[in-house]
């Protein structure tokens, strides 16, 4: 029986909109559509779709609110959709809570590996527990089930975030490149940057931390990447 995937694109270029959603739906993929911000957040809680194409410049509640929003209450992955120049609102796209980018002008071959990519790490998260548990301080890491917990309660963790945090647990006191971390984690090599896993790293510093300024599990190997300390 074959499963297909669902995606909601939310975004007010018509033609951006149709062109993309014509490419991926000869990828196999279910493509349901929003123009803007609050039809988008209607669309998402009526279909429960598999992963969230977004844009960031939306006509009425913008993009980095949209991803706020469905973040708060779901860890369906998200790829936001930024123009070349926007280098501010990529940073602050990912710090809402996305997965993933893609730059405008969208080349859709790349769009559809970064949704495989993104969709390869759900499924990872989901059969690749194991009955292990890993313990750094206050952090457990339950595997079998899929969950990380501090001090004993639940962190909500997105699966990119999980993914993180278990490539750490695996490699503890050892320094991991930004570059290892994009091909672990993310799932390649040469469509990401050192911005995607600066930002996700920052975001779970914000979770597992008592203090997220001055972390005490996750530290930077300055001009190389990050280590965790067991």
């Amino acid at each position: 029986m074959c499963v297909v995937i669902s995606l909601l694109f939310i975004e007010d270029d018509d033609a951006i909109r149709l062109a993309l959603k014509l490419a991926l739906e000869d990828e196999g993929y279910e493509v349901r559509e929003a123009p803007d911000g609050a039809s988008g957040l209607a669309a998402f809680a009526a279909s429960e779709p598999d992963l969230v194409l977004l844009d960031l410049r939306l006509p009425d509640i913008s993009g980095f609110e949209v991803c706020r929003s469905l973040r708060a209450s779901s860890i369906v992955p998200i790829i936001i959709v930024t123009a070349q120049t926007d280098t501010y609102d990529l940073v602050a796209g990912l710090e809402a809570g996305a997965d993933d980018y893609v730059m405008k002008p969208v080349v859709p071959k790349e769009l559809a590996a970064r949704i495989r990519a993104a969709l390869r790490r759900v499924h990872l998260h989901e059969v690749s527990a194991s009955s292990s548990i890993s313990k750094m301080g206050d952090i457990e890491l339950r595997r079998e089930q899929g969950i990380a917990l501090k001090g004993g309660h639940e962190l909500a963790l997105t699966k990119t975030e999980y993914r993180l945090l278990c490539e750490f647990a695996d490699h503890a006191n050892m320094v991991l490149s930004r570059d290892q971390l994009l091909e672990r984690v993310w799932g390649y090599e040469y469509l990401g940057d050192s911005r995607l896993v600066d930002a996700h790293v920052r975001r779970l510093r914000v979770k597992i931390e008592d203090h997220p300024d001055d972390p005490k599990h996750i530290v930077t190997a300055r001009g190389i990447g990050y280590r965790l300390l067991a």
